[in-house]
């Protein structure tokens, strides 16, 4: 796979995050110095570096040096660093905004009101306590700051999240509920209307949880009665009776349209639905923060959805669904629009519970160019999996995964979640590659509060029954697959072209997930 080699960074007035592709020719064995202005700063083993104590509204030249093991460097490359400057504290608690961090009174007209009066010379501040609130937005250049020991919570009450803004779900635009944090308005023929904006601080944003994600299905359940009783067996192509009145929650933070998000240093979770939500949306980073959703049915953690140039790193994922789930749009609707996405970028990561990386299974947009890296997705359901049905059309190409340690990998086709009008053509999935990894082969069911291991191939290749439309240009390159159970096959193989297997070796079962 060739591409562009990505060296970025995001800056506070004091300290920057620089982050780089992993080179070509580079493996976990490798490092990295970090010079800034001519002078050595740091060395590290990851594809990432802190940058502190720095000065407002400066420009630092930061070069990457690269070191192999016998002993070879070269540069990387350069990058201006520019801090940003000096901002105004707007504090919640302080006049006119009067917010209590109590855990009981609700919050939500005082943090609005302090979220309007930022501009780019101020940030929002709020300190240690719990603050109760229902559905916030945010504008373009702003800045909310969320110190340690302080939360953003989120009610449990679904009228506390209306009035309803149009949202894309599962792959459909829809109405749905407000999200605690809402950013930029939905239009896929538009550009971008939220921009440059900070959530940061050490403290938490939580959601209201499955406890806001009944009642608000609940209530559409109830609105929809009469339709999904005039469903019949076409019920039977949803993933559940339950999911068309689910589909009305909202998310944790939900960023429509936007463009240049930064997300860094926080505890996230418990939404009612997915937890990070971005659609139409370009260069959404985030990095070092803690992702929840135990209990929380579809509880997602990163959900990159028709957008672009988008970088998560440094975080944890304890999710009861996928930790990460790149989508594109749903047949037939997302077809049409054909906005796909493109260019993201996964690593330092561990799911320490989940489903892990997935891409689908709504892709109906198309995905490209997904660079996995340096990660632990070992105690996962689906480890990582390409999938989606045969109504999809769309496509995934260009999928690299590189030292990664996963319960298995996954590219297949599904039957589930296959509402909708069928598109034109079949599926294409290609052009994915797998290199240096150390694979279960068994996964974790943690759903509804389960903790059970089961067996399963190592790697599952399962294209589509169609000519044309079979998987093809995969490969898999330096894997270490430990010993199948009696009775399960290491490597599953159907309707795909050639896949190239080399260097594949076999090792004792490890203590995970064994008795």
């Amino acid at each position: 796979m060739k591409h562009e080699f990505m060296m970025d960074f995001r800056a506070t007035a004091s300290e920057a995050e620089v982050f780089w592709d992993l080179p070509e020719d580079a493996t976990k064995e490798f490092s990295y110095s970090v010079i800034a202005d001519g002078e050595p700063v740091g060395d590290t083993d990851k594809t990432h570096f802190t940058l502190k104590g720095l000065l407002p509204e400066k420009d630092i030249e930061v070069e990457v040096i690269m070191h192999s093991p016998d002993g070879d460097s070269r540069s990387l490359g350069k990058i201006t660093v520019r801090t940003s400057r000096l901002k105004k504290m707007i504090d919640v608690t302080s006049v006119p905004y009067n917010a209590v961090g109590d855990g009981k009174t609700l919050n939500t007209a005082a943090l609005q009101k302090a979220l309007d009066d930022c501009d780019e010379n101020s940030y929002v501040y709020v300190p240690a306590g719990t603050y109760l609130t229902g559905a916030l937005d945010m504008h373009s250049n702003t800045e909310l700051f969320v110190d340690k020991g302080a939360t953003l919570q989120g009610t449990e009450s679904p009228s506390d999240y209306l009035p309803k803004i149009k949202s894309r779900f599962e792959g459909y635009e829809r109405l749905c509920y407000r999200s605690l944090l809402n950013l930029g308005q939905l239009d896929h023929d538009a550009s971008y209307n939220c921009e440059n904006v900070v959530i940061r601080g050490g403290g938490s944003i939580m959601g209201g949880g499955w406890l806001l994600a009944k009642a608000c299905a609940k209530i559409e359940a109830e609105d929809l009665k009469e339709y999904i009783a005039s469903l019949g067996d076409k019920i039977k192509e949803y993933e559940k009776p339950e999911t068309i009145s689910h589909r009305v929650r909202g998310r944790l933070i939900n960023m429509s349209n936007c463009r240049n998000i930064w997300i860094t240093n926080l505890t996230l979770g418990f939404s009612p639905s997915w937890n990070l939500h971005f659609v139409y949306s370009d260069q959404v980073v985030t990095d070092h923060c803690t992702i929840k959703s135990q209990g929380v049915w579809n509880g997602d953690g990163w959900d990159p959805d028709s957008s672009t140039n988008s970088t998560i790193y440094a975080c944890d994922f304890y999710t009861e669904d996928d930790s990460v789930a790149i989508k594109s749009g749903k047949n037939p609707e997302g077809n049409v629009i054909g906005r796909p996405t493109k260019n993201i970028r996964v690593f330092d990561c561990i799911c320490h519970i989940g489903h892990g990386l997935c891409v689908g299974s709504e892709m109906s947009g198309g995905v490209e160019n997904v660079f996995l890296w340096d990660c632990d997705m070992r105690p996962t359901w689906s480890g990582i999996e390409i999938k989606s049905t045969k109504k999809r059309g769309g496509y995934v190409k260009g999928v690299s995964v590189r030292d990664i340690a996963a319960s298995h990998v996954m590219i297949h086709s599904v039957t589930f979640n296959d509402d909708g009008e069928g598109a034109k053509t079949t599926p294409v999935i290609e052009d994915c590659h797998f290199e240096r990894m150390h694979l279960l082969g068994r996964f974790l069911d943690n759903n509804a509060g389960k903790n059970e291991w089961h067996d399963c191939p190592s790697i599952e290749l399962c294209g589509f029954d169609e000519p044309g439309h079979e998987l093809k240009d995969i490969s898999f390159k330096d894997i270490e697959i430990e010993e199948p159970a009696e009775g399960i096959e290491d490597i599953h193989v159907e309707y795909a072209i050639d896949p190239v297997f080399e260097n594949i070796t076999k090792c004792p079962r490890s203590g995970m997930g064994t008795v």
